[in-house]
Parts: structure tokens; C-alpha cells; sequence
């Protein structure tokens, strides 16, 4: 009887080990709401507005796995799965992919940083997310649509390398041999028979202190057309912002050449546009193309559940080689969020941009309401 206990409580206790050693979490966020869009300016028969249920709005809906195991001398065995969905009708996010948020396995410590292998993010994303006072969400009200490459950019087929933080300092380098494994007519065998991306960046976070800077750079598929594999689509973005406890300002400016990151549907050849901003929208090569993107932005806590937020965006293109416009783009964005509890919160907003895609006189009006409950 005494053997059995002690090997009861033996068993046990190697049960309680492995536990502590591996680990595995579930997660995820639903955000539904009701919202309205309307584009105005690019003619009669492409003129027109919406309303109806929105998705994903403050952040995009998603349920995912995160784990690590203890593999010894601090040295971690690390994955994340993480996949998208539209809460509105339970379909796949990020075009249909499984896991189309995220999908990484590697290696971390506490020492020297953490090495990833699969689709993620890049540099721009993770670093100006948490300086944009829309926390990079909230549809053409977030950073992204002024600065491109930080509009929720991911590349598959990804190393990345973070280090970790030293006295407020972090480096990350990424480089995707295939940018879109999802564009057949930019992939191959070859290596340069696909898109390859290169991202980078460094950032010093310290209390109420937020500063970052970040490149991006897209090496065309040969199997473009001879204008496209010209280009070589580069941005160079810095900027930062600080807590004042009752208000934080942020501020960032962007470099742009040769082309555009993720953000608006674009159709230069038909002049039409989308009124959708979503993840992965097509990259741009534009041989010759330049911009100048800023944008200035507030928070403002109102007593301990609620906050207000907003900014100003504006991108000024050197020429009309993009879209076919060259006008100043400039966005005005104004939200609000209330918090429920600590996983629960409503939110509403409202967005104005003016020649939008660059094009002359071309409004887009984005107005919605939800709420965000995360699990």
C-alpha cells in the first residue's frame, strides 16, 4: 500500500514537470459591429456607399495556438498559430489560408533573442502598432494608410530575428525568400522567380517613452513586366510617441520610393479604387514613385474605462505614377472605446480622407460602431 502511494505521488510529481516544461494556449478575439463607407468622386457608375455588419474593425477576429517548451540552460522551443476569420459569416481571413495571421515555429531565450521560422508580421507592423494611437485598427483610420509598410504587413516564408530587450533597446531583421506564396504569377522554382522581402528595424521603449525606426523593401518576381521588376519598393519610417498620462502624442514620418506596401485596392489602369482596407492587399511596384507620409496623433484617457483617440495622416506623392493622381492624400480619424471588463469593450469611430488613392477630389467616409470581446 505504501509502494503504491509513493509511486501515486512520484507520478504525480513528473506530471507536474512536464506541465511546467511545455505549455500550450488557446487565444483569440471576436470583433463584430455595424458600420457605414462611402466613396464619393471617381464617377457615377463607381461612386457609392455601403452599410451593413463590419469585422474585425478595432482588431482583426482570429483564434490561435501559442506554445513553448523548456528545452533546458534557458533555451526555449517556441510556436504560434494564429488564424483569421471573418466574424461576420465564420470565413477564412487572409485569403483562405488556415493559419494566415501567423504560422511560426523557432527558437528563444531570455539571453539572446528569439529566431523564427513561417509567416508573420514584418518589422514596421510590430513596432509602429503600438505607436499608432488606432493600435494599427479601425480600418483607413489606422498608420497604415499613410505609411504602407506598418498597414499589418505579413510575408511568408519568413527568418526572423528579434533581440531581446537591453536597457529599452530591441533589433528585429527579417527576410522572406517568397513575399505571397498566394501570387501564382509571381512564384517559381527560382529563386528569383518570386517576390522577396527584407525588413528591419530597431525601437527603445522605456515608461512612458515609444521611439522606433524601420526599412522595408521588396525585391520584384522576374516574372513581372519589365516596369515592374525596375522597381524596388523601399520605406524608411521613424517615430515615436510619448505618455503624458493625460494625453499621449505620437508622431511618424515615412520615406517611400518605387512603390507602395499593403493598404488601399488600387486600380491605376481602370482609375477605380476599393473602399476596403484589408490585410495583404497587393504590394505596387512603381518605377520612379516617391512619398513624403506623416502623421500626428492623440490619446486621451477618460477616467478608468474609457478612452478617446484620434490623428491626421497625410501622404504627398511626387507623381502621378501610382494610381494615375498626385494629389495630397490627408486622413482625419476620430475613435472611442469603453471597456465592459477587462476582456470586453465597445467601440465607435469615424474616418474622412480626402483625395483618396491620390486622385483628385476622390472622398472616402468610413464610420462604424462594434464591440471586441477577447478569450
Amino acid at each position: 500500500m505504501k509502494k503504491t502511494l509513493l509511486a501515486a505521488a512520484l507520478l504525480a510529481g513528473f506530471a507536474g514537470v512536464a506541465q511546467a516544461e511545455t505549455s500550450v494556449t488557446l487565444y483569440g478575439i471576436i470583433d463584430t459591429g455595424l458600420g457605414y463607407n462611402k466613396i464619393k468622386g471617381i464617377s457615377d457608375a463607381a461612386d457609392g456607399s455601403r452599410i451593413g455588419m463590419i469585422n474585425g474593425v478595432q482588431n482583426g477576429s482570429r483564434w490561435g495556438l501559442r506554445g513553448s517548451e523548456d528545452l533546458g540552460d534557458g533555451l526555449r522551443a517556441v510556436f504560434q498559430l494564429e488564424s483569421g476569420f471573418d466574424s461576420g459569416n465564420g470565413k477564412s481571413a487572409q485569403g483562405g489560408r488556415l493559419f494566415g495571421r501567423q504560422a511560426t515555429v523557432g527558437l528563444a531565450s531570455n539571453s539572446w533573442g528569439q529566431l523564427d521560422f513561417g509567416r508573420q508580421t514584418n518589422i514596421a507592423s510590430k513596432y509602429f502598432g503600438s505607436i499608432d494611437p488606432f493600435g494599427a485598427g479601425f480600418g483607413q483610420a489606422n498608420i497604415g494608410t499613410a505609411i504602407s509598410a506598418a498597414n499589418t504587413q505579413r510575408y511568408d516564408n519568413m527568418v526572423m530575428y528579434q533581440t531581446p530587450s537591453f536597457s529599452g533597446f530591441q533589433l528585429g531583421v527579417g527576410y522572406s525568400f517568397n513575399a505571397d506564396s498566394n501570387r501564382g504569377t509571381e512564384t517559381g522554382f527560382r529563386t528569383a522567380d518570386n517576390t522577396r522581402a527584407i525588413t528591419a528595424g530597431l525601437r527603445y521603449v522605456n515608461g512612458p517613452l515609444n521611439v522606433a525606426f524601420a526599412y522595408d523593401q521588396l525585391n520584384a518576381s522576374n516574372k513581372l513586366t519589365t516596369e515592374e521588376t525596375d522597381a524596388t519598393p523601399r520605406q524608411y519610417t521613424i517615430g515615436g510617441s510619448y505618455d503624458f498620462e493625460v494625453v499621449k502624442l505620437a508622431l511618424a514620418y515615412a520615406r517611400t520610393t518605387d512603390g507602395w506596401f499593403a493598404g488601399p485596392g488600387v486600380n491605376g489602369a481602370s482609375g477605380s479604387i476599393l473602399s476596403t482596407f484589408a490585410d495583404d492587399a497587393t504590394n505596387v511596384f512603381a518605377d520612379g514613385f516617391k512619398a513624403n507620409s506623416y502623421m500626428v496623433g492623440l490619446t486621451a484617457p477618460i477616467g478608468g474605462a474609457s478612452s478617446l483617440f484620434g490623428s491626421w495622416q497625410m501622404v504627398d506623392p511626387s507623381n502621378d505614377k501610382l494610381t494615375g493622381g498626385d494629389e495630397k492624400m490627408n486622413i482625419f480619424s476620430l475613435g472611442y472605446t469603453y471597456d465592459l471588463s477587462k476582456r470586453t469593450n465597445l467601440y465607435a469611430y469615424g474616418s474622412y480622407a480626402k483625395n483618396y488613392a491620390f486622385i483628385d477630389d476622390v472622398k472616402s467616409t468610413a464610420v462604424g460602431v462594434g464591440i471586441r470581446h477577447r478569450f
